[in-house]
């Protein structure tokens, strides 16, 4: 007899834990009505990005009271990435020390922003690969087939 699926092993002993469930969308906690505006403690590049990501995110019906805080922290994190990149042309992308020549600290820390833009938009589906996957289903049809397979 075949153990249960939580307790079945594969070829290397290893638990296998089968596919991942496809998410679901659902419809409560919906930001109904107009697109919220950039909270006012926002940078200025945080905003602009808001005011880009907000309204498609409210468009795919993907914008909620629980994705608001994430939305956020993606527009800070793509803020960060954005005033960094402004420190470093300024004043060069290395410094030079008692030490030797080094990267401008900043570096890192857009580094480390630009990863977690990245994390925070596909799980917001801004990626172009996680944009296919979330949000309306409005080319189905009952039967399972997108309505523009063949286009």
């Amino acid at each position: 007899m075949r153990p249960h699926r939580a307790q079945h092993r594969g070829k290397w002993g290893f638990p296998v834990k089968g596919r991942k469930p496809k998410l679901a969308v659902i419809d409560g906690g919906k930001v109904e009505g107009k697109c919220p505006s950039a909270p006012g403690w926002l940078t200025p590049q945080a905003k602009a990005e808001w005011k880009r990501a907000a309204p498609e995110l409210h468009g795919r019906n993907l914008l909620s009271a629980d994705t608001l805080a994430t939305l956020e922290s993606y527009c800070v994190a793509v803020g960060m990435v954005r005033e960094t990149e402004e420190i470093m042309a300024r004043e060069g992308r290395l410094i030079t020390s008692a030490d030797g020549t080094k990267p401008h600290p900043a570096f890192r820390m857009q580094s480390a922003a630009m990863r977690e833009a990245r994390l925070l938009a596909a799980e917001l589906g801004l990626t172009p690969h996680r944009r296919g996957t979330k949000g309306k289903d409005e080319g189905k049809t009952n039967d399972g087939w997108d309505a523009d397979l063949l286009a």
